[in-house]
């Protein structure tokens, strides 16, 4: 990728020297305290910017001598200005239309569950099913699958599941229209097993990574084209207003391509995306390969900084929500996640040789290849599949990343740093996970949950995201999207429903926190000469925040308001009393 930046600097330093200027700024931004983020982490007090671009960062009095009669003057009155932060780890298109039918209400118990099943039984005609994705058990305060019993009584004359990834609870209505009865084997050769009560035998209608058996059928209008248009332009909207300026598509589809680059064409993007193209690795290796090829030959593999496909992403094991992750050592017998066998460990999903094939063709044809690995002994197998290709061609400038990332360890950090690695990691799940993984785990096997600080110090390039997958609402969406709950969790780890934070031995200083959203950001996606910090020559996206993030109380910085977002310098979110 060429050296954009520094072209534009040199651009930018031929306007202001000699005898004049060509042309004044566009916009000066002066009497602030903005935050530069670059490598000195310098604080300046004014921004110019001509077109897309940064023209000059420093004092108020010499950058305002680059504003002319039609220069626009924002006074910052004091006010904090940060580089537009990026989330490294979203699900965008799917997020903007889950609730496209009707809204859904939060739940944190198994009662808000079946009130929301009663409520959706009523309004639906008999037979036809009630699916309810991704309320996480290990979300609820229960920390329970509801039961069969439970949900035959609140919606009888409806089919019913809860489904949290590969594992569900239904009634027995959804287990007779799937064809599962008391003698039903699974034989179809993969994972999953149906749970059964120890004393009678019989089926208690949850499914263990075996969902996939339930043969719902969807409910509800579809969108359209242009209703799917609307929705994300909402949804990245709702991104700018909590001050995100970039975004990581972590599984993308042709449709969702297409869909993107819709947008852009029309000039509604309002979030730089970079995607990442989601390949299935059950097909046979040459079926997975070609796709990755097709992926790298797609017309935006060629570099846009407003769309850009230079992403490969597969899945290597399961979650920590859904007592799936791929450890180390055994779960552990556990009422939480319904794990009987004390030698379980979780699941892995690809094996050795076929990952290391899939991680050089994707390297090799210079696709920034991450996987979904969240355990400890996923994160290993990963390593060492980057460091077998390292063994043939070097992978540092590929950047092979890790997502999520979550139960780390001493000699996968070695090797992250040794070999380039980096990762997107979710701080808000400490906040929303920390009390069950405690239950579930204890501390002495959290000590490298999430360890940001000994990532820091061992300079290993992780950066901030959030797994967003439904709803909007910085607050009421699932895995928030609020990048200020994020940086507040990283300084602080305290996890909801506790008085005690998790390791915090771990937890970072505020600057480091700020890099982790906006710079760190920029360097997963290859662009860090062009975004990610508040320089010259680069691109001007940048928020005004209604507090100065560097020195309020901590627990303010959870609640910090966005006052402003620019995108490119143009302002695309704007609250009330902004500048």
């Amino acid at each position: 990728m060429p050296d954009r930046a520094v072209v534009y600097a040199c651009a930018a330093c031929l306007l202001i020297s000699g005898t004049g200027r060509a042309e004044p700024a566009d916009v000066v931004l002066y009497h602030g305290k903005i935050v530069t983020v670059d490598p000195a982490f310098r604080i300046a007090e004014a921004m110019a910017i001509q077109g897309e671009r940064i023209l000059e960062v420093g004092a108020s009095d010499e950058v305002l001598k680059l504003a002319g009669p039609g220069t626009k003057r924002i006074d910052l009155g004091g006010k904090t200005v940060l580089p537009g932060l990026n989330d490294t780890h979203s699900h965008p298109i799917d997020a903007a239309l889950h609730e496209f039918d009707h809204r859904i209400p939060e739940m944190e118990s198994v009662a808000d569950v079946l009130d929301y099943i009663g409520h959706r039984a009523e309004v639906l005609e008999d037979g036809q099913w009630i699916v309810v994705q991704q309320v996480f058990i290990t979300r609820l305060r229960d920390r329970r699958f509801p039961t069969r019993e439970e949900l035959d009584r609140v919606a009888p004359k409806n089919p019913v599941i809860f489904r949290t990834g590969p594992d569900a609870s239904v009634n027995s209505l959804a287990l007779a229209l799937s064809g599962i009865d008391e003698d039903f084997q699974i034989t179809d050769g993969q994972p999953g097993s149906l749970e059964r009560d120890p004393k009678t035998g019989k089926l208690t209608g949850i499914l263990r990574s075996s969902a996939r058996l339930i043969k719902a059928q969807p409910v509800g209008k579809a969108p359209s084209d242009e209703d799917r248009r609307r929705c994300l332009r909402a949804l990245l909207a709702a991104y700018n207003e909590v001050g995100i300026t970039s975004v990581n598509d972590r599984e993308t589809t042709d449709s969702s391509v297409e869909l993107y680059a819709k947008l852009r064409d029309n000039g509604e993007l309002t979030c730089r995306m970079f995607l990442t193209y989601y390949v299935d690795t059950n097909p046979p290796l040459d079926e997975i390969e070609a796709a990755i090829l097709r992926a790298s030959r797609h017309p935006l593999r060629r570099y846009d900084n407003l769309l850009w496909l230079r992403g490969i992403k597969v899945y290597l094991d399961g979650g920590m929500l859904t007592g799936s992750a791929y450890m180390r050592k055994p779960w552990g017998v556990s009422k939480i996640y319904s794990i009987s066998d004390p030698a379980y460990r979780g699941m892995l999903f690809i094996e050795p040789d076929k990952l290391h094939r899939i991680a050089r063709c994707s390297l090799a044809n210079h696709m920034q290849l991450t996987a979904h690995a969240v355990g400890d002994a996923a994160i290993d197998a990963l390593v060492a599949a980057y460091e077998r290709v390292n063994r043939e061609f070097s992978v540092r400038d590929e950047r092979p990343c890790i997502s999520h990332s979550n139960f780390m360890s001493p000699e996968a950090i070695g090797k992250m740093a040794e070999l380039g690695i980096v990762a997107d990691l979710q701080p808000a799940w400490i906040w929303l996970d920390g009390s069950t993984l405690v239950k579930q785990f204890g501390d002495e096997r959290l000590a490298y949950f999430q360890p940001y600080k000994t990532l820091f110090e061992r300079g290993v390039m992780v950066a901030g995201g959030s797994d967003h997958m439904q709803k909007l609402g910085r607050r009421r969406s699932l895995n928030t999207y609020d990048p200020f709950l994020g940086i507040w969790t990283t300084l602080v780890r305290q996890p909801r429903w506790t008085d005690r934070p998790l390791h915090p031995e771990q937890a970072i200083a505020r600057e480091q926190a700020i890099r982790f959203y906006t710079i760190q950001g920029a360097y997963l996606t290859f662009e860090e000469k062009e975004k990610g910090s508040l320089e010259k020559g680069k691109l001007a996206d940048f928020i005004v925040l209604d507090k100065d993030i560097l020195i309020c109380p901590v627990d303010e910085v959870k609640d910090i308001n966005v006052l402003g977002t620019w995108l490119g310098g143009k302002q695309v979110y704007a609250r009330t009393e902004a500048p």
